[in-house]
């Protein structure tokens, strides 16, 4: 009976290695190279799958997303004959997973070694300052040369991105140098411009001011002429109004005489001819008046200058 039980219990073990291996689950997106006493037979998908226990075997199982796979860096020579490290990153995907598995060994070991050759070819024929702005250009060179020949093995190389490039230490510090002399030189370039604009500025306001200022100056004298005018025009149109004679206008000179002579440098006056007579009537209404009841007539001075001719210069008061 012990001998009975641990045949079945055998058997049992064995039947469940069978299912174990007969039953193969494939995982989303993945897939899985069977062979049949080593020669390829199919590929499973994802997915439930059914193999021949001990006859099929898994030869590999390959994830069909897209795989990112940073390169460590590599010394690159330009064409001036400068040594730079350029990081690469790429990124492709598996479309044939027989390919993959038969066409190379290691298909990850291949694509990192012919990054690296055909960055060298590319990086060779230009100079460290394209090297420097010219990534997309690499990219895209880098990019198509890989696509092509990773076709092949079933592999499709989506990106190809240089994460860094990294140029000598003694270029590193004469390009820092050489980027602070340009950021003075445009920082000097905006300060002289912003004092040019600004004297500029500056001289337009005086021009404007002094413009404004001798507008408002030619008004005022405008306004001003325009006032002593009207004054006069009343003036005149008053004494015409009032009908003035020369007693009166030989009156009023003679108020204003005293104050004509108040100055230090009124050395000289002239009186008028017209006043001569204008002192005449003055001097005949006067008698009359004393001749009316009034005081009386003073007599005449010989001595006194006579008034009476028109045009003629009068005598000088100091």
């Amino acid at each position: 009976m012990d001998a009975i039980i641990i045949v079945l219990v055998i058997l049992v073990v064995l039947v469940f290695i069978a299912l174990v291996k007969t039953i193969q689950v494939i995982q989303q997106a993945s897939a899985a190279i069977v062979e049949r006493f080593g020669r390829y037979t199919r590929t499973l998908n994802a997915g439930l799958n059914i193999v021949v226990p001990f006859i099929d075997t898994i030869r590999n199982r390959i994830d069909l997303r897209e795989q990112v796979v940073p390169f460590p860096p590599q010394p690159v020579i330009t064409q001036d004959n400068l040594v730079v490290n350029i990081d690469t990153v790429i990124y492709y995907q598996v479309t044939d997973a027989r390919a993959a598995t038969y066409e190379v060994s290691n298909f990850i070991q291949a694509i990192e070694q012919l990054t690296v050759t055909t960055l060298r070819n590319i990086i060779g024929g230009m100079d460290l300052e394209r090297t420097l702005t010219s990534r997309e250009e690499i990219n895209a060179a880098l990019r198509g040369v890989l696509d092509e020949a990773t076709g092949k093995w079933g592999i499709r190389v989506n990106r190809v991105e240089l994460k860094a490039i990294e140029p000598p230490t003694s270029i590193q510090d004469s390009m820092e140098k050489q980027m602070r002399a340009d950021r003075d030189k445009r920082a000097a370039i905006l300060q002289a411009e912003g004092v040019r604009q600004s004297e500029i500025l500056q001289a337009e306001g005086a021009k404007q001011a002094e413009i404004l200022r001798a507008e408002g100056d030619a008004k005022a004298a405008a306004l001003r002429a325009e006032g002593e005018a009207q004054a006069i025009r009343t003036v005149f149109e008053a004494i015409h109004a009032g009908d003035a004679d020369q007693k009166l206008l030989a009156y009023q000179y003679v108020q204003m005489l005293p104050k004509i002579a108040q100055g230090d440098s009124n050395k000289l006056w002239i009186v008028p001819s017209e006043l001569g007579d204008a002192l005449k009537g003055i001097g005949g209404s006067l008698g009359r008046l004393a001749e009316n009841g009034g005081a009386p007539t003073a007599p005449a001075d010989p001595a006194r200058p006579t008034l009476d001719k028109p045009g003629r210069q009068q005598p000088r008061f100091e």
